[in-house]
């Protein structure tokens, strides 16, 4: 049996689609390759995704929800504009998703791009060039074998 029997939750920002599905299909790709089941939920930006995940986390805990997840997988992409926005977005959902993970004993990977420019997006969510929706996968798989390691959830 899986020791991740209840997988992974992707919460995707749907701001930039193309963007969104190349992290998709790289995280996708490593959670089978690793045989861990995953439900994907979309949310219109990168500043929606913290909150999602605490819906989530807060549904869990009073047993309310349908699915219980082990992990939690951000995806998103934020390019820096003519205005601050970049700044306030990144930073804001940067530590919203550190302080769930820290406040909740979460684990979370981080596959939010953080890019100047839309082709530097382009070329990090690619598929055949390094993908960090695959990166920020193997981080959440990493930090969920920790948290089992260290008996913070069932064996």
């Amino acid at each position: 049996m899986n020791e991740h029997a209840n997988g992974v939750l992707i919460v995707e920002s749907r701001f930039y689609e193309d963007i969104a599905d190349d992290l998709a299909r790289g995280a996708i790709a490593h959670l089978q390759e690793r045989g861990l089941n995953y439900e994907r939920i979309p949310v219109p930006g990168v500043f929606e995704i913290p909150a999602a995940i605490r819906f989530v986390i807060r549904s869990m805990e009073v047993r309310s929800a349908s699915q219980h997840f082990d992990g939690f997988l951000a995806l998103g992409c934020v390019v820096r504009g003519e205005t601050d926005h970049y700044d306030h977005i990144c930073r804001e959902a940067s530590r919203a998703l550190m302080d769930l993970s820290i406040n909740h004993s979460v684990a979370i990977g981080f596959g939010v791009l953080t890019c100047e420019t839309r082709p530097q997006a382009v070329e990090r969510a690619d598929p055949a060039r390094g993908n960090k929706g695959l990166e920020a996968a193997g981080a959440v798989v990493r930090m969920m074998d920790l948290r089992r390691e260290l008996r913070l959830v069932p064996r």
